[in-house]
């Protein structure tokens, strides 16, 4: 497979379905789109319009896509169950802004408000199973049945079965109904006020770049950079997903996308099938991280920290650069332990022709960040980044036929490409959407229930009495509870419960402070990706590579150490986030960099040369003692770990060792 060959990525829901109910599923698609851009880009409107309507087609494109047969032919049955589901996604969108006066006004729901939330409810958890998978459904039907559960409850007898700490007077269905679905404490909270709004837009920004060729320029890119250094396809993986993983919004689908071509070219240079499956795996768990868009929980941090989005773009720039020079450091590492060569210049594209071809996608990224630093809203960004790739793509696609020879027919074919192209991306951005705005709905249920029921200081107790009030093992807790979560949810949605849950211990009584507990969080969320026993991300390398899914997983973990040691580094050095004496921050970034080198050689036994037992052995307490919280104690790590670098280069210079 050629560098320039690249698969279309998995399409959401694209098993085979007739060509009518396809026909409707871009309709509807399109139409939240339309709806979408008029919101962010025209007339901004009220929360309890624009997150209802979004829900509504969200649920109409779900009960669409995925059918209840799952890949069977719906059938007579299938057909009535999912057309009354979708006329009910028709009803949750039209019922709260059609009766929203009448809501607002009154001191007691209406009993038909109380049915209709019911309603709601109910097939926001079927969506979700559908399109998250049944764990969601799960966890918001226990939260659900957790609020019926005491005295006054509609489940009283189950008072007796939980812990004293966890019992509450318990609720009724009328009043846990009302707070789900006509207030903005549950389904229409923050999480589907974020869905509805930064992340569709952002989801619909990364669709126009895909469409418009953005994947194809990155990793051009990316090859022509490093494809000659050894190890080079690895190399150029990781690279290419950091640009990749932003687009897409998703590790799996960052796999699938780049991972199709660079795993048998990293296969054919001498890598194992499960070390090519887990370098791709982890390569694009890390895009998830990597600025500017950061996936999904980077504009749900925004919301619940109350912190501009630009600010914590500019705060996650070093962490993760620190993530990906880890991985490609052990990239490297491994490419020099088994003697691997480059490829070939006549097997590369030049820097030069991938420029000329597509610098035009790099105008679209410059405008995101330039408006995001200049202050406006991100969704009035994302906006403007979208206006920004069709102009970028059309004046391309115009200066081309200009140069090509003008004529009346090469015209017609010119708006006709350009038109479906715009069709196709606004299709497939409110396909891509339709999974995280399901999550987010289901976590308004969650949310909505630890409001009501203060489960979240009750959960901050037992966190505390767990750790015995140690950070370290609150922090081992928390990478636990974000691991066991990330069986059953994505990453978004693991992020949004385990930050209602852990959140106010961390800040409040761990002392940590809230923007760096939420960076914390979300990328211990993102483990999930690349941890056994489900590392979903490892699976879908593992299925590119041929290779052992458990192996290419365990892989995949070792490639991401980072991404459980940065965390633990900013909570322990926190300046490299919040800032600080600009001589303490610097320090603080060479420790930093000096303890993942010295990390990334211990674990591999080699980085100029081939590394002893003791030197190993050695280097492990010096980067715990870079993470202990005193200067001293950092000193003396760092001077270990230079002492010991320093013997490994000098044992592998010409004469003494193999380099």
């Amino acid at each position: 497979m050629s560098v320039t060959d690249i698969p279309d990525p998995e399409r959401p829901g694209a098993s085979d379905q007739p060509w009518i109910v396809l026909r409707a599923i871009a309709v509807v698609g399109i139409a939240l789109s339309l709806f979408q851009l008029y919101a962010a880009g025209l007339q901004p409107l009220g929360l309890f319009f624009q997150r209802p309507i979004h829900l509504g087609f969200i649920l109409v494109l779900c009960f669409l896509i995925y059918p209840v047969t799952g890949n069977r032919p719906r059938g007579v049955i299938g057909w009535i169950v999912d057309g009354v589901l979708v006329a009910c996604g028709v009803l949750v969108g039209y019922w709260v802004p059609a009766n929203i006066d009448i809501i607002a006004n009154q001191i007691f729901p209406r009993s038909i408000d109380v049915w209709i939330g019911i309603l709601t409810i109910l097939v926001v958890l079927e969506g979700a199973r559908r399109a998250v998978g049944l764990g969601m459904t799960i966890i918001g039907a226990l939260f659900l049945v957790y609020a019926f559960a005491g005295g006054r409850g509609e489940l009283p007898f189950l008072a007796d079965w939980m812990p004293g700490i966890l019992n509450h007077r318990g609720y009724t269905l009328e009043r846990v109904a009302s707070q789900m679905t006509l207030g903005a404490e549950g389904i229409f909270g923050i999480p589907l006020g974020v869905a509805a709004t930064f992340i569709f837009v952002f989801v619909l920004f990364g669709a126009f770049l895909e469409v418009t060729g953005a994947g194809k320029f990155f990793i051009d890119l990316a090859y022509a950079a490093t494809g000659r250094q050894r190890g080079g396809p690895a190399k150029a993986a990781v690279i290419a997903s950091a640009g990749m993983g932003s687009i897409s919004g998703s590790a799996i689908a960052n796999v699938v996308t780049t991972g199709a071509f660079t795993i048998p070219l990293m296969k054919k240079l001498g890598y194992r099938p499960a070390q090519a499956g887990g370098i791709e795996a982890a390569a694009s768990t890390g895009g998830q991280i990597m600025p500017p868009l950061m996936g999904a929980g980077a504009f749900l941090m925004s919301e619940f920290t109350r912190t501009p989005y630009v600010d914590i773009v500019l705060v996650s720039i070093f962490p993760a650069i620190l993530y990906f020079g880890a991985v490609y450091l052990l990239v490297h590492i491994a490419a020099v332990k088994q003697g691997m060569t480059g490829m070939s210049a006549a097997e590369l594209p030049s820097v030069r022709s991938v420029l000329v071809e597509g610098w035009h996608f790099l105008l679209p990224l410059v405008a995101l960040v330039a408006l995001l630093v200049a202050g406006f809203s991100p969704m009035r960004v994302g906006f403007y980044a979208i206006v920004s790739v069709v102009a970028a793509a059309s004046m391309r696609a115009i200066w081309t036929y200009l140069a090509n020879g003008p004529t009346a027919a090469g015209l017609v074919a010119l708006c006709r490409r350009g038109i479906a192209l715009t069709l196709e991306a606004m299709e497939l951005g409110a396909r891509n959407a339709v999974a995280v705005s399901m999550a987010c709905a289901v976590a308004g249920i969650i949310v909505g229930v630890v409001g009501l029921t203060g489960l979240g200081l009750k959960f901050s107790a037992m966190m505390i009495a767990f750790s015995g009030g140690n950070l370290v093992l609150a922090l081992i807790l928390v990478l636990l509870a974000s691991l066991v979560l990330g069986m059953g949810l994505p990453v978004t949605a693991a992020y949004i419960v385990l930050i209602i849950l852990v959140g106010p211990a961390l800040t409040e009584e761990f002392g940590i402070p809230i923007l760096i507990a939420h960076l914390v969080v979300f990328w211990y969320s993102q483990d999930s990706n690349v941890t056994p026993p489900v590392a979903l991300a490892g699976f879908a390398g593992a299925a590119i590579a041929g290779s052992k899914p458990m192996e290419t997983s365990v892989q995949a973990w070792k490639y991401a150490k980072g991404l459980y040691l940065i965390p633990l580094f900013m909570v322990f050095n926190e300046e490299i986030i919040l800032g600080g004496p600009i001589l303490l921050v610097i320090w603080s970034g060479f420790i930093a960099i000096l303890a993942l080198v010295a990390f990334a050689a211990a674990l591999e036994g080699f980085l100029w040369g081939p590394m002893p037992i003791w030197q190993r052995v050695l280097i492990v307490p010096a980067v715990i003692a870079i993470f202990w919280p005193d200067l001293r104690v950092e000193a003396v790590g760092v001077a270990v770990i230079l002492g010991l670098l320093w013997l490994n280069r000098a044992g592998s210079r010409p004469g003494t060792a193999t380099a």
